[in-house]
Order: C-alpha cells, then sequence, then structure tokens
C-alpha cells in the first residue's frame, strides 16, 4: 500500500517539533510489512526577506528526509489572520498541480492528511479530483476552535461528509466530529501513543542535575507551546494561590516551551511576584524533554480545550503524575488510574488541587507503567487498518 501523508503539521529543519506527534504516528506506519509512505508538508509562501518571523517560511527546505521518510515542502498562498475561509481552497488550488505530478512517480493509493481544516478540506478536494480516497484526522484545534468561525463551519462539514474515513485522538473529539455531521460509522478513535524509548524514568538528581535544577526545592513543571489555550496563565494564578495557603514555600514552577504568549507571560510572573520562584525555559530539544520531566514532582497542564494532549502521557512515562483539566481527551488518559488527576474552577480551586497533588503519595512506576500501555506500535497498527480497509473500498472497520 502506498500512502502520501498531506499535512502542514510535520517537523522541519526550521521547526523540529512540530507536528512531531503526526511523524511519531506515521513512521510506525511506515515501518509496517508491505507499506510505502511519501510525505507533503506544505508550508505558507513568504518571500526570503527579514520582514517579520513569518520570513523563516521562505527558508524551509524544499526537500528533505525526516526519520528515514521522504518529506517535501510546496508552497502554497495564505493570507494569516484574515480570510481564513480562504485558507483550504487557496490551499488546494495551489497543491493538486503538485500532488498530481507527484503521483506520476508515486502513485499512491489513499492519502493520510491530518488537521481537518485547511488541510483536510485540501486533501479531500485534490483526493476527490485524483479519485483517490482520503482519510482525515482530527487533532483538537481544527474542530474545536474552526468550528466556532463562522467562514470555516461549512469547510468543516464538507470535509467530513467527503471524506472516506475519518480518525480522533479522542471520543471527545469523535463526538464532536459527529455533531457536525460525520457519520458515526466513518469515524475511528485511535489515541496517540507515547515512546517508552525515549520517555523512560531517570533518577531525579541525576534528571535535576542535568536541567539545572538541581538547588530548587519540589518543582511543579508544564510543557508545551506559549499559547493562551494551554492554561499557562491559569498555572501561575494557582501558584499564586498555592504560596497564599502556606507550607509550599519550596516549590518551584518551571515551564518548558516557546511562543507568541511568552510576554504576557514574564507580565504575569511580575504582576504575582514570582519572579524567583518561575523560570521560563524555553524550547527544549524532544531527546530531552523526559529530563525535565524526571526532575519535576508534578506536572501540570490547565488547558482551555484539547485534543490528545501527548505532554500527559509523556510525563506519565517518565514517572511524574499529571494534575489536569478536564477538556477533550484529557479524562478519558488520566480515568480513574494510577498517574494522574483532573482539577478545574477558579485559581483558588487549582490552588487547592495543586496542594494535594503535591501532598499526595505517587507510586512514580505505577504511573510510568500505565503510561507505557499507549504505545504508537497499537495506533499503528489500527491506522493502517483504517488505511488498507478505505483503501479496498470497505470503508472504516469497527
Amino acid at each position: 500500500m502506498r500512502v502520501l501523508v498531506f499535512t502542514s503539521l510535520f517537523p522541519n529543519n526550521i521547526w523540529p517539533l512540530h507536528g512531531v506527534f503526526i511523524q511519531e504516528r506515521m513512521t510506525r506506519v511506515a515501518a509496517l510489512p508491505g507499506v510505502s509512505l511519501r510525505v507533503v508538508a506544505p508550508v505558507p509562501y513568504f518571500p526570503p526577506l527579514k520582514l517579520g518571523a513569518r520570513w523563516l517560511y521562505s527558508q524551509v527546505a524544499r526537500e528533505e528526509t525526516i526519520e528515514g521518510l521522504p518529506v517535501t515542502h510546496p508552497r502554497y498562498f495564505m493570507i494569516p489572520k484574515v480570510a481564513t475561509g480562504w485558507h483550504g481552497p487557496f490551499m488546494a488550488r495551489a497543491l493538486l498541480p503538485y500532488v498530481k505530478s507527484l503521483r506520476a512517480a508515486f502513485d499512491f493509493d489513499v492519502i493520510d492528511a491530518h488537521y481537518v481544516y485547511p488541510d483536510g478540506f485540501a486533501a479531500v478536494e485534490i483526493g476527490r479530483t485524483l479519485g483517490v480516497p482520503v482519510v482525515v484526522s482530527a487533532r483538537g484545534s481544527d474542530i474545536n476552535l474552526f468550528r466556532e468561525i463562522p467562514s470555516a463551519r461549512p469547510h468543516l462539514v464538507r470535509t467530513l461528509e467527503r471524506a472516506s474515513g475519518l480518525i480522533a485522538v479522542s471520543e471527545a473529539l469523535g463526538r464532536a466530529m459527529q455533531e457536525l455531521g460525520a457519520p458515526a460509522g466513518k469515524v475511528r478513535v485511535i489515541p496517540n501513543g507515547v515512546d517508552a524509548r525515549k520517555f523512560h524514568p531517570v533518577p531525579r538528581d541525576t534528571a535535576r542535575e542535568r536541567t539545572g535544577s538541581a538547588q530548587a526545592g519540589r518543582l511543579v513543571l508544564a510543557v508545551g507551546h506559549l499559547t493562551q489555550n494551554k492554561g499557562f496563565d491559569r498555572l501561575l494564578g494557582a501558584f499564586r494561590g498555592l504560596l497564599n495557603l502556606g507550607g509550599y514555600e519550596d516549590v518551584r514552577v518551571v515551564i518548558v516551551g516557546e511562543g507568541v504568549y511568552r510576554k504576557e507571560l514574564e507580565r504575569l510572573v511580575g504582576f504575582y511576584g514570582l519572579g524567583e520562584r518561575v523560570r521560563l525555559a524555553g524550547q527544549v530539544p524532544h531527546a530531552e524533554l523526559h529530563l525535565w520531566y524526571g526532575a519535576a514532582h508534578l506536572s501540570c497542564l490547565f488547558s482551555r480545550r484539547e485534543g490528545w494532549p501527548n505532554v500527559v502521557l509523556e510525563s506519565m512515562a517518565c514517572g511524574t503524575p499529571v494534575l489536569a483539566t478536564p477538556v477533550g481527551g484529557v479524562p478519558e488518559i488520566i480515568g480513574k488510574g494510577p498517574a494522574g488527576a483532573l482539577a478545574e474552577g477558579d485559581d483558588d480551586a487549582l490552588a487547592l488541587a495543586l496542594a494535594q497533588a503535591l501532598d499526595r503519595s505517587w507510586d512514580r512506576e505505577a504511573v510510568a507503567r500505565f503510561a507505557q500501555k499507549h504505545t504508537w506500535e497499537q495506533a499503528a497498527d489500527s491506522v493502517h487498518r483504517v488505511l488498507a480497509s478505505v483503501v479496498a473500498g470497505a470503508g472504516v472497520p469497527g
């Protein structure tokens, strides 16, 4: 089976962590017997002029090999922050000639698209033109956010109706897709996995030494792209409330990640008087994240919306429990297992939840075992069955 992966969410030479969860899943699919796979990861066109951060798009390689996968980065026209309803049609029109020419050299049987809009929309339109089935995977904000944008919602509905198969990373996301009109029999829930070779327990003293936190007290860790949605502001407010409770003066917070919300977080650190207690560590190589999880007593994810956040399983696989808000697929990951807890409410409520989680005696080995049951190989096998069934014309297997 020849598979063409189509998604703008894929690592590249400029942003090596961009969409790494898709890379993890599809490298496992590519390793299965009888599978040949290539990746088309389009990027917006921008001239090679240093005019703002977007000029980095011009520095993305046209072709590269990532984890053994051949990846190309064709360009398409996009007007950022406006004309959202045109992003999908623009992508489809720009990429159709490229994908058509690619098929002459790589006669793919199916298109595997990630992110429903604009990527999935474009892939479905291209697939219909070429007579190739398309499986679209929803990731979270592509449904939860774009369904609230009037110009994008009709494109979501069209994509969900016309795709040959649909994959959701959580039950909650699958239900949201059905609410938008996706036939229940077309949706298969396939959660993300975790790579236990990359994420595994390490001695805390070793981890803290290597992350430069050997002298700190108890560490609360938060990992993610610095956006408002990820709730880092909630964590800072809750941390201030935790300190106000008394008895937690040894606790420190480390936030790992980079993004446009950094300046606001720096402002909030000052506003709450947390300058000596909060560390914004910036972006960390994926291969080193296990050390940061290993150094922490607790990971926090106070997101406002989610699909299936990889950071939860990654932390647990390193033996570090997770306190998270019950959004998207998070309750499906944490549930009533031994590896985490759910929290919601205002700063005071989250502060109390932080206190309870820090005071709780966690079995770090049990936390790690719980997470390591979720493997990328399991996800890849399920994805392969969906792709093969769609190619055979049998629809999405139950």
